[in-house]
């Protein structure tokens, strides 16, 4: 009897661990269905992100050149900034930066002011129904779908280009605005080449979740996302890294991040001092996005990821 017990417990046993290994084996496989549902979703809000810009942004920057050669001796050299060089342009949600080089023309003595008035002057006969912009460093063409480029008078040196200077009507000293280029493109390419991609993303969410006054622009908020993925080593997909970037962004964003390229001493001066309150307002609302994000992942919830892009 004391066997026939004995073996009946064993493959009661048996029975509970194949149970046990069934259950799990259909956890892992739901919880892959669900990761590969929101990642299919984000990847489709990505797709039309990315199909929207390119003709798109060509256009304007073809437009563009021509209106500003049009009196001038020489030709203008244009080179991307901002967004564009970074590829991590959305149309409508990024800043789209172009460096116009004016050495060998006719506007090489002139002074920012002076480039700057010659850029607007051109633009405005080019383009009389959209709204032109002249700051101090640069001129902005507001366009009716909602993008954005800003053109920077730009003189090269041997070591950098100099700029206008905010506050005076001189030439800045030497800045190196590749050298954030090449960092974005170290940590991406250490993270497989999904940090750009993620960036749009983030850029994208951020549009749509937080007011306007407390949003951090393009450049602020791709800094944002070089801290947070320099050291980082979890799971290389769109869900887990865009998750990861508003967590961390809800952090760093507190205070402020150290400008690389000379330009200013800090790239979120407008965001104030550390624990300014514009910060802790931007981080509360970043924060709640990325606890949002988390409850969505303990309920396997991939409408969440579906509806992310959606206007509130």
């Amino acid at each position: 009897m004391g066997g026939s017990g004995g073996g009946y417990g064993w493959y009661s046993t048996k029975r509970k661990r194949t149970g046990t290994l069934v259950n799990q084996a259909e956890a892992d496989t739901d919880a892959s269905a669900y990761n590969a549902d929101a990642n299919d979703a984000l990847g489709d809000a990505l797709g039309e992100y990315n199909s929207r810009d390119a003709a798109t942004t060509r256009t304007h920057i073809e437009t563009i050149q021509t209106a500003l050669e049009q009196d001038i001796e020489g030709s203008l050299e244009l080179s991307y900034g901002g967004s564009v060089q970074k590829h991590t342009y959305v149309d409508g949600l990024s800043d789209a930066d172009l460096l116009v080089k004016v050495n060998d023309t006719s506007l090489e003595g002139k002074s920012p002011h002076e480039v700057l008035d010659y850029f607007a002057g051109r633009l405005r006969e080019r383009l009389p129904d959209t709204e032109i912009i002249v700051g101090k460093l640069a001129v902005t063409v507001k366009y009716a779908d909602g993008s954005e480029i800003q053109i920077l008078p730009a003189v090269s040196t041997a070591t950098g280009i100099r700029i206008s200077k905010p506050n005076s009507n001189e030439w800045s000293n030497v800045i190196r605005p590749d050298s954030f280029a090449k960092k974005l493109t170290e940590v991406n390419k250490n993270c497989g080449g999904k940090v750009v991609p993620v960036i749009k993303l983030f850029k994208a969410v951020l549009e749509k979740k937080l007011p306007e006054d407390v949003r951090p622009n393009g450049y602020h908020a791709e800094s944002l996302a070089i801290e947070a993925f320099e050291s980082y080593t979890g799971p290389l997909n769109h869900k887990d890294m865009l998750t990861h970037l508003c967590k961390e962004a809800s952090v760093r964003i507190k205070s402020p991040i150290a400008d690389h390229t000379g330009q200013s001493i800090h790239v979120d001066d407008d965001f104030g001092v550390a624990q300014s309150d514009m910060r802790n307002r931007a981080s509360s609302f970043i924060e709640r996005l990325s606890k949002a994000m988390e409850k969505a992942d303990k309920q396997r919830n991939r409408q969440f990821w579906k509806e992310l892009f959606d206007n509130e």
